[in-house]
């Protein structure tokens, strides 16, 4: 079936009155973390793991994939009403349209950041429909060397990607590999590392540890960091609705977002900031008003938003025809399907064809929701600003809590939930990124697992591993994923931040 039948097939999957209701949901939750400073996408799905242990298993990833999509679209509000950026990747919306907030220009700011990401996404969403089929038959030829390898840069663009530190990144991901290790060895039926708790045998829950190091660990990071000044929101003051010169500024700047911002986002070693920045640093290139970059340019909000959601829909290319995440939620949604028992990966669109079909609809659904939900309702989003910091928090932490016992009642898994949230804070103060901790955990079995098929094939010879053109590529992409976001940061975004620099002496 070619790719219009299919996806065809998937909308009337997500068309299902529960599956709307499911993709309600998602944006609004998404919309709402957005907009609150500190609670990110991946913090909001972490914490709805446990709850969704037993719900169906499409519904719940079309949830995910909306607070995913409606997070990316509530970072905006925060950052041009607040100059705080709800996520990383709207710290260059922040740029532009909070001097436009406060030039009394908010409401256009927020209606271009809104439907740049309505079209971004829109456009994503149906790049990532056609070119996911010719990945997924690329990635059929795989043999268990080649998957290993691709466990590998997996490994190793989480690492190198998270954080400003590749070393600092390679020494978390050591940490989820160890605790991978933890259990019954499913070869031998010999106990690794449980030390003799008889609880530990099944291993480490993923949704544990996903709760306690994003949720958990992230509470506990800004109760630690006391009181901050007073954050002052810029009002929204006239018409939220853009004049004829917006429109005729924007919509050249949506489309080069969109270029730039999903090929980024489905680089193993991309990332929605890298895509954000670079679409300012074209816009301030191409734009026929560099006066006003620096002092409210609608340009450099309208690029930035876009390329920031069309990266959400480029993430999730490596994600569903690999099994590969690119970024911090990503790794939580792979955690998510394998609650109930799915491997993202080639076969994933043979196997439940209908569920990846009816996920990959449900995302132009749920873009459609975002866009009627963000404009007119304004006003509601920016009253969520007002919720006291110790309210939220308190709240986040009976929910992760409640969540957790709900899904596993035991007195043990409570303990390792408040042990595992106490490390996601440490590694926070000591400046430790936490998704490569879940992603060691999670592949961390599986490549394991393919080491040993491919040894076991070749008789313990070690070769075996770069035999293939797939796996030698593999292995060079392995090493440059250690390699590029180091030069991408010291070259691509500080050149940005020079010129940023430059624009506000």
């Amino acid at each position: 079936m070619d790719t219009f039948t299919l996806l065809g097939q998937g909308l009337l999957t997500a068309l299902e009155p529960i599956n709307l209701l499911y993709a309600l949901i998602g944006v609004t939750l998404g919309t709402a973390v957005g907009v609150l400073p500190g609670i990110g996408p991946a913090t909001t799905v972490a914490l709805l793991l446990p709850v969704t242990y037993k719900l169906d298993p499409a519904g719940s990833l079309i949830m995910f994939t909306g607070i995913y999509y409606g997070g990316m679209y509530g970072g905006s509000t925060t950052s041009i009403l607040l100059n705080t950026p709800g996520e990383s990747a709207s710290i260059v919306t922040a740029l532009e349209g909070n001097k436009m907030a406060k030039a009394g220009r908010g409401g256009p700011a927020l209606a271009t950041a809104a439907i740049g990401s309505f079209v971004a996404g829109l456009i994503a969403t149906i790049a990532l429909a056609f070119l996911a089929p010719w990945v997924v038959r690329f990635a059929l030829a795989f043999g268990p060397a080649e998957y290993f390898a691709l466990m590998v840069l997996a490994f190793l663009t989480v690492s190198a990607a998270f954080g400003d530190s590749t070393l600092r990144g390679l020494t978390a991901l050591f940490i989820g590999l160890t605790l991978g290790l933890i259990g019954i060895d499913l070869q031998t039926g010999q106990a690794r590392l449980a030390l003799g708790i008889p609880d530990l045998l099944d291993g480490v829950e993923v949704t544990t540890l996903a709760v306690a190091m994003f949720a958990i660990g992230e509470t506990l990071y800004v109760a630690g960091q006391g009181k901050r000044a007073q954050e002052t929101v810029e009002a929204v003051r006239g018409s939220v609705w853009m004049t004829a010169s917006d429109w005729a500024r924007s919509w050249k700047a949506w489309l080069r977002g969109t270029a730039i911002g999903f090929p980024i986002g489905a680089m193993p070693a991309g990332g929605a900031e890298l895509g954000t920045f670079f679409s300012y640093a074209a816009e301030k290139k191409l734009t026929k008003h560099p006066e006003e970059f620096g002092k409210g340019a609608i340009e450099g909000v309208a690029g930035p938003e876009a390329a920031n959601n069309s990266s959400a829909a480029g993430t999730l290319v490596p994600l569903l025809t690999l099994g590969l995440p690119t970024s911090a939620t990503a790794a939580i949604m792979l955690a998510g399907f394998q609650q109930f028992g799915i491997q993202p990966g080639p076969l994933l669109f043979t196997t439940n064809a209908a569920l990846v079909w009816g996920l990959i609809a449900s995302l132009l659904i749920a873009n459609l929701m975002l866009i009627v939900l963000n404009l007119p309702l304004i006003g509601l989003w920016v009253k969520l600003l007002t919720v006291p910091r110790p309210w939220l928090y308190a709240g986040i932490l009976v929910f992760a809590t409640l969540g957790t016992i709900g899904a596993n009642p035991s007195s043990f898994e409570l303990g390792m939930l408040l042990l595992f949230g106490f490390m996601g804070y440490m590694m926070r103060w000591f400046g430790y990124p936490i998704a490569p901790v879940v992603i060691g955990l999670i592949l961390g079995p599986l490549a394991e697992q393919q080491l040993r098929r491919a040894l076991a094939i070749s008789q313990g010879d070690p070769s075996i591993l770069f035999n293939s053109w797939i796996a030698i590529v593999l292995w060079a992409l392995a090493l440059t994923a250690v390699l590029l976001p180091l030069w991408l940061r010291y070259r691509g975004k500080g050149k940005v931040l020079e010129q940023i620099a430059g624009d506000t002496d």
